[in-house]
């Protein structure tokens, strides 16, 4: 296969273009497909090149236009030639063409052809054709204007209120160049919504700015305003050869590029071989053998400066403010830890209250019998660690005594477990009991109360 001049030719045609559009500004695209005017045509597409060139400038203010090139040649079946396959090619295209070089009208016969089908025609006029010659391909020269290519801008009349996007119809006339091994033939078409803007958050756009989408595509015919026009002529398809075609997406200012997000994880992403401060995004354009939508998708967005300074600003901002409001939060958040703590409580009745030191239950006090009970009884039922007195010089313990403190809510309103306070009370209590011969002599109970505008703490 090799050995063949033809195809020795055309391989060189693609790799010599491929280093052209890596050199080009280049951007996005949505999909394109080629109809011949015969049925079952007798030659493919190959190869093809879908590129267009994103700019800083093009998405600062406003998305603007984008002009998508799209290159091809056109190879003939094995037993045919080019003189055989002559024949225009239409070219059918997802997007809306913004504006052309001049105001001429298009071919007639097209818009008729679209209005027999029912579409409302929206724009029609020409574009430029031309070819480039594969000796001037990464130089930009070598171009050679072959004429123009009639085109409509037609959608559903229904949608048209609805503000759905448009389809454009191309038709371009048949050049000696498109089945040169010498020559590829050019389309410049200045697209509408090439580029789009992503929804996301405030938060996001606040730190990295607004965020954009572009994407390049082929095959894709799934629109509206396309399928039905596809549909009446998809026997005279031409479909795309095995050979050497991309979809392209060159960044200029790559130094103030941020990406996001490639759609599909293997396209491939460099340097520009031929123009600084470019990057490039390329993915292989697969043949099939029916249409099969391809495309290459690149969130981005732009930022000034040296730095994306955005995120950086925002971050010491809300660092600062932090630093700034901590100690006012932390006061407010105490305070109001205070009044939760003072009106709320949570628990059955009015016990549940805090607790400090050792109180014996009345229980255990009415079972102590003066002149019966001994010490070792005594503290198996108070319990604690109780203060001692003792008579000196002797050392005979004298008295035991018991003091605790305990924080009582008084409840206005209850819901269950949780109810309002009104106020607290505190009771200290201290018990004293003492002994004469390790019996106890006489008990004595002793409680004060005073009331609290909040608990304390722990």
């Amino acid at each position: 296969m090799l050995g063949c001049p033809k195809e020795m030719g055309r391989l060189v045609i693609g790799l010599g273009l491929i280093l052209f559009m890596f050199g080009a500004a280049v951007v996005p695209a949505h999909a394109q497909v080629f109809i011949a005017a015969n049925a079952r045509p007798e030659f493919s597409i190959a190869p093809l090149f879908v590129s267009a060139s994103v700019r800083s400038e093009d998405v600062a203010k406003r998305v603007s236009p984008v002009t998508v090139t799209v290159s091809w040649s056109v190879a003939p079946a094995a037993n045919r030639t080019p003189a055989e396959i002559a024949q225009d090619l239409y070219l059918l295209w997802p997007g809306e063409v913004a504006s052309t070089v001049h105001g001429d009208p298009a071919d007639p016969t097209l818009a008729r052809q679209v209005e027999a089908l029912g579409f409302t025609i929206k724009k029609h006029g020409l574009l430029p054709l031309s070819a480039r010659n594969r000796s001037g391909m990464g130089t930009g020269t070598g171009v050679r204007l072959l004429g123009e290519a009639s085109f409509v801008t037609f959608s559903r009349p229904e949608t048209v209120a609805r503000g759905s996007r448009g389809a454009t119809f191309i038709r371009i006339p048949w050049k000696a160049e498109m089945a040169s091994v010498d020559w590829l033939a050019r389309l410049e078409l200045p697209l509408r919504d090439v580029i789009v803007p992503r929804q996301v958050s405030w938060l996001e756009e606040m730190f990295w700015g607004r965020r954009h989408i572009v994407t390049v595509s082929f095959g894709d015919v799934g629109y509206v305003s396309l399928y039905p026009l596809y549909f009446g002529a998809r026997h005279r398809v031409a479909p795309l050869a095995p050979d050497f075609s991309l979809l392209l997406v060159n960044f200029a200012d790559s130094s103030h590029l941020r990406v996001d997000e490639i759609v599909p994880v293997s396209a491939r992403r460099r340097p520009s071989e031929t123009r600084e401060n470019t990057e490039t995004f390329s993915l292989p354009i697969m043949a099939s053998d029916g249409l099969t939508p391809q495309l290459l998708k690149v969130q981005f967005t732009y930022f000034r400066g040296k730095l994306p300074w955005r995120p950086i600003l925002f971050s010491a901002l809300l660092l600062g403010l932090g630093n700034l409001t901590g100690p006012l939060v932390a006061t407010v958040m105490r305070r109001l830890a205070r009044v939760l703590r003072a009106r709320i409580h949570v628990g059955r009745g009015e016990a549940g209250g805090r607790a400090r030191g050792t109180v014996p239950p009345p229980e255990a006090l009415e079972r102590i019998r003066p002149g019966e009970t001994n010490y070792e009884e005594t503290l198996r039922l108070c319990g604690g660690d109780p203060e001692e007195e003792q008579r000196l010089p002797s050392g005979e313990i004298r008295a035991v005594i018991y003091r605790g403190q305990r924080v009582v809510p008084r409840r206005q309103r209850s819901f269950g477990w949780v109810s309002t306070v009104s106020h607290w009370d505190v009771e200290q209590h201290e018990v004293q009991i003492d002994f004469e011969r390790e019996r106890v002599r006489d008990i004595q109970a002793r409680v004060r109360r005073a009331r609290l505008a909040e608990p304390t703490a722990g």
